[in-house]
């Protein structure tokens, strides 16, 4: 048999050069995908460029799902919304949103079509990653102040050390007042930071994995070190907050105070093509979501933006995609368009007949560690939105996604497809949506070092992703 190698391998060279000279426009895409960047018109790269600036100014604002919503009003506002209201008349054109608990929202264009027949979702989480106090998180030790932290969705602990934090959320008084605080995001703001070990001192410390080189407990933050005249740091911190805030100690019970990266967006790259960010995940995909609901005039269905919080930590809560928020949400616009009419089986016809796209981002090839991904389907930055198939039951059906992939392809949207290597895994939103039996697919775009304080995404799938949003919308 070996003597027949030599005359073999010249054979089998033959086929295949025949069969790439037959195919060369087929070898030559499967091989080398085109970037989005290459087929951006000049008129889409200016619209993208103002998209971006836009995006960065408003995420940095807003950090948390309380001030997420802050910042949505303010534009949905701007942008001739109302509020919805028992007096609100539904018809084609009508702009209405509606806020659950200052955590979670939905913008809405009623649509041509009643409500009956179905409406067009783009669901987003707004929550992110972070570090929160404790309810009793303030105490004093070696001459430091500091505050107690937990943790608020899955992070790699070791990325939040030595990283400038601002302080960002609202304190609730038993008199009913609420004081809202921000330290660390204006230029002249003092920053907090939780500490690391120097290289000279953390000999006992090396053996530790990945995961414990910082353990959670170990994450509290330094707020001050300047002691009062008796000598305590901590008394100091305790006359601050009654002095500037009005508020003390015990109600810090009562209180969503979370420490986020104080860092501005800001571009990445020579080229400039990229941006980092506190938060992409998932306000890089919320953001889209408003904007494109917002393009929106006299859609055939009423197009929803349905934002919401806890995404991070399982859906749960009564502001999360498990409450009952969006159906109720949904059965009140049924029932101002049916009236005395109106029974549960309009709302699970109506259900029935959504459309819903759950976004989320997705994590992208990153080029020193590819070997994480099964590269041939595997989302890289560039490349457009990522569809989702997981695998293990967590795929959108696939006459759904053969009519997500059409509307995408219509209007020339570049898209990949994102599968984790070596087994199923699902998340986001979309399967608690699916749960009302509405038909939901998840999708995305790329992102480098998801959950990390500082996050990258492509500038170009950043705008794709808003696009083929107002694209879904419209379909």
């Amino acid at each position: 048999m070996k003597s027949l190698t030599p005359l073999i391998r010249p054979l089998f060279a033959a086929v295949a050069l025949s069969l790439v000279s037959q195919f060369p426009a087929v070898a030559a895409k499967e091989d080398k995908p085109k970037s989005s960047w290459l087929e951006l018109s000049s008129k889409d790269k200016k619209r993208m460029d103002v998209y971006i600036e836009d995006y960065k100014t408003f995420i940095h604002k807003a950090r948390t799902e309380l001030s997420f919503v802050e910042e949505t009003v303010k534009l949905a506002e701007a942008n001739g919304f109302k509020r919805l209201t028992d007096n609100s008349v539904l018809k084609p054109g009508a702009r209405f949103y509606d806020v659950n608990r200052d955590r979670a929202m939905t913008l809405m264009v009623i649509g041509r079509k009643p409500v009956t027949e179905g409406l067009r979702i783009v669901g987003s989480h707004i929550d992110s990653p972070r570090i929160e106090l404790k309810g009793r998180p303030l105490y004093e030790k070696q001459g430091f102040a500091l505050f107690q932290t937990y943790v608020h969705g899955g992070i790699k602990n070791y990325q939040w050390v030595n990283v400038p934090l601002a302080l960002v959320g609202r304190v609730d008084k038993t008199d009913g007042t609420v004081v809202n605080i921000s330290i660390g995001l204006k230029p002249g703001d003092p920053v907090l930071m939780v500490p690391d070990l120097s290289p000279h001192v953390d000999r006992d410390y090396r053996k530790r994995t990945n995961r414990d080189v910082i353990k959670k407990e170990e994450l509290d933050v330094i707020i001050a070190s300047k002691p009062g005249e008796d000598s305590s740091v901590k008394k100091e911190v305790i006359a601050f907050l009654k002095e500037n805030y009005d508020i003390s100690v015990k109600d810090l019970v009562s209180a969503e105070l979370s420490l986020v990266p104080a860092m501005a967006p800001r571009d990445v790259g020579f080229d400039r093509s990229m941006v980092a960010a506190y938060g992409q995940d998932d306000k890089l995909a919320a953001y889209g979501s408003v904007k494109a609901v917002m393009q929106q005039d006299k859609p055939e269905y009423t197009a929803m933006a349905f934002l919401v919080d806890n995404e991070e930590v399982g859906n749960i809560n009564n502001t999360g995609a498990k409450s009952t928020y969006l159906t109720d949400l949904i059965a009140d616009l049924l029932y101002k368009e049916q009236g005395d009419k109106y029974s549960d089986h309009f709302l699970r016809k109506a259900l029935k007949k959504t459309k819903v796209v759950s976004t989320d981002v997705n994590p992208g090839v990153n080029p020193t560690w590819s070997g994480v991904w099964e590269l041939g389907n595997a989302p890289r930055l560039g490349m457009g939105v990522n569809i989702k198939l997981y695998g293990g039951g967590f795929n959108a059906n696939s006459e759904y996604i053969a009519w997500t992939r059409r509307y995408l392809d219509d209007s020339k949207i570049k898209w990949q497809t994102s599968t984790y290597k070596g087994r199923a895994s699902g998340g986001t939103i979309g399967s608690d949506l699916s749960r009302n039996n509405m038909e939901v697919i998840d999708f995305g775009v790329p992102v480098l070092s998801i959950h990390s304080p500082y996050a990258v995404a492509s500038k170009v799938d950043v705008y794709s992703l808003y696009k083929a949003m107002n694209a879904f919308y419209q379909f």
